[in-house]
């Protein structure tokens, strides 16, 4: 059998996190997620500029994030909504280096990180990431964690509305060929299937769905106010019952929608959100 012996090893398509942009609003942000039923962790800083809070699962989380005045241009200046979509990687080198052999222009990695309260004394966590080339529809970029002890605690992993995790990341496009033609290229043919109006790249645990607006609008009952031809609009997570949603959301309009229950993206920071068991 003939291997092509210089061909890159490219990654496997694995969620490390998503992010919400709140852009200045992050006191709004955090209070929103909180009537959510989510556990946010305390308030960090980074030292590119930016702040957050999470929402941890048991492998990857979701982010809340927000600049101060002046800082971070790539938020303050985004819609309010889904803004990233990351990958986990162990190492942001070797991933630069596969990605860029197999014809991706990745950006070179940078390293930052935010301190971490602990009863023992702050601690800094630290990241690694490295960034796909530009798009106006968010941020796509793999992240090494070289602390996870500090970002994944049990303590932050329970929320009251009983999620569990996130099951699929939706990504509106009207045309999504440009975007499964980047992700053929990173990840290989194989991990990505077309749909029905788009496609899916095959994640371990967390589907990326990219389908047609009209098909987000017939799947969660609602669309989006984002008139691009492309953005990051929906998030789909898994609970450990249906009811301890219900109960968590009985102070927030919300829709019964099959076997999901559905928050507007007006009241979740422009993010639709779908829970399901």
């Amino acid at each position: 059998m003939n291997q092509n012996l210089s061909a890159p090893i490219l990654p496997i398509p694995v969620l490390d996190h998503v992010v919400v942009n709140v852009r200045d609003r992050l006191d709004t942000g955090q209070d929103c997620y909180e009537r959510l039923g989510f556990t946010l962790t305390p308030r960090g800083y980074h030292s590119l500029g930016s702040m957050n809070h999470l929402a941890m699962f048991g492998t990857h989380y979701l982010e809340l994030i927000a600049a101060g005045p002046n800082q971070r241009s790539d938020i303050l200046d985004a819609p309010m909504g889904l803004n990233g979509l990351v990958f986990a990687t162990e190492s942001c080198a070797r991933t630069y280096d596969a990605l860029t052999q197999s014809g991706v222009q990745m950006r070179s990695a940078q390293q930052f990180s935010r301190p971490v309260a602990l009863e023992s004394g702050p601690e800094d966590a630290t990241f690694r990431t490295t960034h796909f080339p530009y798009a106006p529809f968010g941020r796509l970029y793999f992240c090494e964690h070289l602390t996870r002890d500090l970002v994944w605690r049990d303590e932050w992993r329970r929320h009251r509305n009983g999620a569990i995790g996130i099951s699929h990341f939706v990504i509106a496009a009207r045309d999504s060929r440009p975007l499964a033609e980047l992700f053929t290229r990173s990840f290989g043919a194989a991990a990505v299937r077309p749909l029905k109006n788009g496609y899916r790249l095959l994640s371990e645990l967390v589907n990326i769905d990219m389908i047609t607006p009209d098909e987000v609008e017939t799947q969660f009952g609602t669309e989006s106010a984002d008139s691009r031809d492309t953005y990051m609009a929906a998030l789909c997570l898994r609970v450990s019952s249906l009811e301890t949603t219900r109960q968590a959301l009985k102070h927030v309009p919300h829709e019964h929608r099959g076997d999901s229950v559905v928050v507007a993206p007006n009241d979740a920071m422009g993010t639709i959100l779908a829970f399901h068991e």
